[in-house]
């Protein structure tokens, strides 16, 4: 998919393509190994910090279906997901795509990064998949605050195991536009991942009970037939190149203490 030079669908092939490479040992280089969160890099360009990571939790009392959900339920994410800074779907293309935008906080002193992506979901049996790639919409430019970062491919693979276990495989390339210090790689595979993956497990042990008082039969994710999205034509849309963006240098940024104390692991979500 990196080499995509129009916006597509992605088809069968893309999914199967996009498993075969979560469940891939070849060429990854673990990094962390703890209570059941695994986490893998693989450097691309030494000198801009260009990298892919996958991570991966075992995650025991919570069902593949619950996951998916949490996944896709946008609001739900506005409460679990300390990182975001906005988020919203701009319109869908397909009963399984849309396209949406997502704008995240970095590690201080970086630039807060902020991507336009064509998103698409399929179940295959037991298991779930949803993935992106960057694409470009001419209502949503790139913003003087925030670095539009670049999603080559980024996505998830759920698997089933049984009736109240699964496994979450998170896989991203992303070009953060610009040269980054080492230290952001090694704080993404070391402490960020694995906090993200924390958080987004318990966030799924809350989500039954707080989808039950919010809109509870709500899913268009299941049933687009719910969905009141805007419908975006695929020629609206266009290959969102990292070259054709602003490149910021922020190499030579030394790491600081973040004002939230990096946050705990006990964040609520009502």
């Amino acid at each position: 998919m990196s080499t995509r030079e129009s916006v597509q669908i992605p088809d069968d092939r893309d999914f199967n393509n996009f498993r075969t490479e979560c469940n891939s040992d070849g060429g990854w280089s673990q990094t962390y190994n703890k209570s059941g969160i695994v986490v893998w890099i693989q450097i691309l360009e030494v000198e801009r910090s260009l990298h892919k990571i996958k991570c991966r939790m075992e995650c025991k009392d919570i069902a593949a279906e619950t996951l998916y959900d949490v996944l896709h339920d946008i609001e739900y994410r506005k409460k679990w997901d300390t990182n975001v800074i906005e988020t919203f779907d701009i319109g869908k293309l397909t009963v399984n795509s849309d396209v949406g935008y997502y704008a995240w906080k970095c590690p201080k002193p970086l630039k807060n990064r902020d991507v336009i992506t064509l998103r698409s979901w399929l179940p295959m049996g037991a298991d779930y998949i949803i993935m992106n790639y960057s694409v470009k919409h001419p209502k949503y430019p790139p913003r003087k605050d925030m670095v539009r970062a670049v999603s080559i491919q980024t996505g998830y693979l759920i698997q089933g195991r049984g009736v109240k276990s699964c496994s979450i495989t998170y896989l991203a390339q992303v070009d953060p536009k610009g040269s980054l210090p080492k230290w952001v790689v090694n704080k993404s595979s070391q402490f960020l991942a694995p906090k993200a993956m924390k958080k987004m497990y318990k966030a799924c042990l809350k989500y039954p009970d707080w989808k039950q008082k919010h809109n509870p039969h709500f899913k268009p994710w299941l049933f687009p037939e719910q969905s009141t999205l805007p419908t975006v034509a695929l020629s609206e849309l266009s290959i969102q190149h990292a070259d054709s963006l602003e490149n910021i240098d922020e190499s030579s940024l030394s790491e600081t203490k973040d004002d939230r104390g990096e946050g705990s692991d006990e964040d609520s979500v009502n």
